[in-house]
């Protein structure tokens, strides 16, 4: 078992909901082995010994090049999500200020960014980011998606 899953073996995956002139900043993953194709958040898992807002900040800097100090971030969802036979946790934070220009760093993983309405996601976006999404919008903290 890895250090960022609970005893469960849930992973932990961190997201970040940047937004812009009301809408959302959105990546589409390539070359991971899972979901490429598929538009997502900026996003990653929990390392050893991190913590959310630590993970939320390296992540967003790492994927799309903007900073966001600690007390600009705030977690807004939670989701206990199922898919594939696995559990795992999915945690959004909100970037309420951010600086510099959002731009793909990881061109072997994401095969461009873009900004999308909430309400008007592309098709091909994860299932349950598209819900966590919807959630947020109706201002909904904790939601579970795909379980029986």
């Amino acid at each position: 078992m890895h250090a960022y899953e609970i005893r469960s073996g849930h992973r932990v995956g961190v997201f970040i909901l940047v937004r812009k002139n009301g809408k959302i900043l959105l990546l589409k993953r390539k070359n991971t082995g899972y979901r490429d194709g598929w538009y997502t958040m900026p996003s990653g898992h929990l390392e050893k010994e991190e913590s959310i807002s630590t993970a939320a900040i390296r992540e967003a800097e790492e994927e799309v090049g903007i900073r966001i100090s600690r007390r600009d971030l705030e977690t807004i969802h939670v989701s206990h999500k199922y898919e594939y036979g696995e559990g795992a946790l999915m945690v959004v934070a909100v970037a309420r200020r951010w600086s510099g220009t959002p731009a793909n760093k990881e061109p072997e993983k994401c095969s461009g960014i873009g900004w999308f309405s909430p309400d008007k996601l592309p098709r091909n976006t994860i299932p349950y980011v598209r819900n966590a999404i919807r959630m947020i919008q109706g201002k909904v903290f904790y939601s579970e998606f795909g379980w029986r």
